[in-house]
Formats: C-alpha cells, sequence, structure tokens
C-alpha cells in the first residue's frame, strides 16, 4: 500500500483533502451527503466526492489513512436503535469504519462542544471501538492558531495508528490576542498570522443588493440596516456589543444576554453573554470563521460586514477555490471546513510517522488525553474526564498534570 494515500469521510468544501493533498497524500475518495458540499468540493478536485449516506454498510477503498469530522448527531438505521449503542452516533460510524477497514492510522477533527456533548458519549463513541481494534490515540484541543491558522479556532483532533504510537505534532506558533491564548505554545515560536496580515492585497468589496447572482469570487457584501450601519460607526476594532450603550443594544441581543439569568440557569452554567455585533482586530488572529460570520463580524477597518471570499482566506482557502450555492450555503461550507493550514500541519506529522510505521495487530491504548487548553475545566468537562480516567487508566497521570482529577 502507498504510505502516502487517504480516504476523505465528511469532506464538506475539502478544507481536510486540500491539506492532504499538499503534503503527498493521494485521496482515494471522499464522502459527503450534502449536496452542496460535493457540488463544491468536485468543483475544485481533479476527482469527485461521491454523494451518499456515510453508513455503517459504506465500503472504502484501501488507504494508509482515514480521516473525517463527523457531526455530532443521532444516527438510526434499522437493527441500530438499541440505546447508548456507540454506532447510533456519526462518530461511532466513523469509528467503526475505521475499525472495519482497519488502515495504519485515522485522523479525527471536531468541535470543542465533541468533548461534553451528551454527557461524554461522543468521546466514547469514538474511543472504545478504536481501541478494541487495537489503535494507539492521541486525543487533545488544540487551537488552530498555533499552527499558522490567522483565527483562534479550538478544535479536538485524535490521531490513531493501529499497534503503533502516531506522536502527536506540536505547535509551530504562539498564539495570542485571546484570553489564555499564549497556552500550549511556546513564547520562542513566532506569532500566529494576524488578520490584516491575511486579508492585505485583496480588491475593494463590492457592495450588491441581498439577492444579486453571485460570482466565484465572492468578494461583495450586502448592506446593512441602518441600526447596524450605525452600532458599527461606534464599534472600535476588538469591540462587541457588549461594548456600546444599551441604547444601541439590538432587541435579540438584549434577550440572548439575559436569557440565561431570567430562565433560571444556575450562574455556574450560564456562561458569558453573546458578542453580538463584533469589529475584528487587525492586530490580532480573527475569532472562529462560522456560518454566521458575514452577519456578526465586521471589517477591522471599514464600516461592512466581512465578505465570503475574506472568511475563506481566514479559513485559509487559496482565492482560486470556489464555492457553490447561495451565499447563505457558501459561507455556512467554509465555516464548516476543516483550515487548509491546520489539515497541512497534521497531513506532514502523520506522513513523516507513517513512513516508519510498523502496523500491527494487538491491545490499543489512549496514549495522551488533553481536553482543555486552560489549568482548569468547567464542571461537564471534569465529568467527562473522570469517566475517561477511569475507563483508561493509563491517562490518570494527565489527569493530575491538568489538575482534573479531585
Amino acid at each position: 500500500m502507498p504510505a502516502r494515500t487517504a480516504v476523505d469521510l465528511f469532506c464538506g468544501a475539502g478544507g481536510l483533502s486540500l491539506g492532504l493533498q499538499r503534503v503527498g497524500f493521494r485521496i482515494q475518495g471522499a464522502y459527503d451527503n450534502w449536496d452542496r458540499a460535493v457540488e463544491t468540493y468536485s468543483a475544485n478536485f481533479s476527482h469527485e466526492a461521491q454523494s451518499e449516506p456515510i453508513s455503517l454498510s459504506l465500503r472504502l477503498p484501501q488507504a494508509s489513512l482515514i480521516a473525517g469530522g463527523p457531526p455530532c448527531q443521532g444516527f438510526s438505521s434499522a437493527g441500530l436503535r438499541r440505546k447508548n449503542d456507540h454506532r447510533n452516533s456519526l462518530v461511532g460510524v466513523f469509528s467503526t469504519l475505521v475499525a472495519d477497514h482497519r488502515p495504519p492510522a485515522f485522523l479525527f477533527e471536531n468541535v470543542e462542544g465533541f468533548l461534553t456533548g451528551g454527557g461524554g458519549k461522543f468521546v466514547f463513541d469514538l474511543l472504545e471501538p478504536l481501541i478494541e481494534a487495537g489503535y494507539w490515540i492521541h486525543l487533545r484541543k488544540v487551537n488552530a492558531a498555533t499552527f499558522g491558522v490567522p483565527q483562534h479556532r479550538k478544535r479536538v483532533i485524535a490521531i490513531g495508528g493501529l499497534g503503533w504510537d502516531p506522536g502527536f505534532p506540536a505547535p509551530t506558533y504562539r498564539a495570542f490576542g485571546a484570553p489564555g491564548a499564549e497556552l500550549g505554545s511556546a513564547d520562542s515560536l513566532p506569532d500566529a498570522p494576524t488578520l490584516e496580515s491575511v486579508l492585505g492585497g485583496l480588491p475593494k468589496a463590492t457592495e450588491v443588493a441581498s439577492r444579486a447572482p453571485l460570482d466565484d469570487f465572492d468578494h461583495t457584501f450586502a448592506a446593512m440596516k441602518p441600526e447596524d450601519g450605525a452600532r458599527a460607526k461606534l464599534l472600535k476594532p476588538g469591540q462587541c456589543m457588549r461594548d456600546l450603550p444599551e441604547k444601541h443594544w439590538h432587541v435579540s441581543y438584549r434577550r440572548r444576554a439575559f436569557r440565561r439569568v431570567m430562565d433560571g440557569t444556575p450562574t455556574e452554567r450560564r456562561g458569558g453573554a453573546p458578542a453580538g455585533l463584533r469589529r475584528l482586530d487587525p492586530d490580532q488572529p480573527s475569532k472562529a470563521i462560522t456560518g454566521g460570520a458575514v452577519g456578526e463580524f465586521l471589517h477591522p477597518f471599514e464600516d461592512r460586514p466581512l465578505t465570503t471570499r475574506e472568511c475563506a482566506r481566514i479559513q485559509g482557502f487559496p482565492d482560486e477555490f470556489v464555492f457553490q450555492g447561495p451565499r447563505r450555503d457558501r459561507i455556512q461550507l467554509i465555516g464548516n471546513a476543516v483550515p487548509p493550514l491546520l489539515a497541512q500541519a497534521l497531513a506532514e506529522h502523520i506522513a513523516k510517522k507513517l513512513r516508519r510505521a510498523k502496523p500491527c495487530e494487538g491491545k490499543g491504548a489512549l496514549l495522551s488525553f488533553i481536553p482543555t487548553l486552560s489549568n482548569g475545566a468547567s464542571p461537564a468537562l471534569q465529568s467527562v474526564c473522570r469517566r475517561v480516567f477511569t475507563r483508561f487508566e493509563d491517562t490518570q497521570l494527565q489527569a493530575q498534570q491538568l489538575s482534573l482529577w479531585p
């Protein structure tokens, strides 16, 4: 088997595939069941993505790496309705497909909510089938900025080797500009790229009507409502709705800001008020790009929202990459994607390790579990950690180091 072949499950627009290809992986198959994702992927790669539901019956081509980021949502199929069956989630489908096909390595990516979603269910949906199949696994939360992505984007990454230790890549940049961002990376590293550095060189964005036809470059924006325009003029770089006088707060923002208090949610579970409209700081990495970025983020210098192309640049997509469908689908594709630079950093690490790997059958293990970039954890995360450290006893040292084991 060639050392650099890969299958991309839940491929979306292709951010993960793009990073894999940049370091020489040949994509043997890409799969997604959202037609818009399949159209976008197929428009940008020499091979086409396949549009079909990703289920336990899917037969994958042989590859040295299976990679993917399954949504954390329910999954049901005839005969798979038993409570607590790991196969009842798409995470469980991913892990079962890897366990069944037994590639030398796998790569998993997901949102940070994966760790506490379902009370930790998805963590076990991922780990138990793979460890039983013999994989040695590192599961950690990372900030994509520490791998050269110009945004603070916290993601959960798992890397596994079949009977061998794949290790985990060390950060290559120092994150800054957000609370606790510097944790997990050395001061001696170069600073992560700033928003201004990645947006430089773009032509002036064009204002268009909300229903105007879209072009492939996507460097347009719809005019803001007058009240949002007034808010924009008051917001300085780095400021958000909470920094404005209350008379300028949007009705929906006011409702969301106080909803947790009014409904009696316990103080320790409320979290902070939402940011609402925010002007990004040009001298820092961006906030995480999501499907709502064009409605929530203002350009650092101009009184307008970001364009779809600017969001794509912040994610790390090249300007020639085209997105299909209406504006809401295009930004969703961008926001859902694995940043290609993060994918590339992970792929480089795995490719080097694969050259010397000696896959073998045997007992699997959770080699490291680092679920937070801070020195503490929420009650929900602490609960999940206790269960993980109890189920996989070799990780108790990690618990003590992170002060998560009372």
